[in-house]
């Protein structure tokens, strides 16, 4: 990720948006404050993998209760019902 003024991308505007299309991502500033961050779309298509996020991340984060798959109670299911 680079950071670069308003400024200097309206001087080389080509140059930095061939730089996000090879994948890198920009963040642009005013005042030293970030305003924009300017970043390739992954779009199906486009040559790109698209990678599955791994396989129990949250093992062992929560707990499932022994009731999750009991009916909802009446009063929950008429407002749902919009009753």
């Amino acid at each position: 990720m680079i950071t670069i003024s308003i400024e200097e991308m309206q001087r080389d505007l080509v140059g930095y948006l061939h730089r996000v299309q090879a994948g890198e991502t920009l963040v642009v500033v005013q005042a030293d404050k970030p305003v924009a961050e300017i970043k390739p779309i992954a779009a199906p298509g486009n040559g790109e993998i698209k990678q599955l996020r791994p396989f129990g991340l949250c093992a062992g984060e929560f707990t499932v209760p022994t009731n999750f798959d009991d009916p909802l109670p009446e009063d929950c299911l008429r407002t749902f019902a919009g009753k």
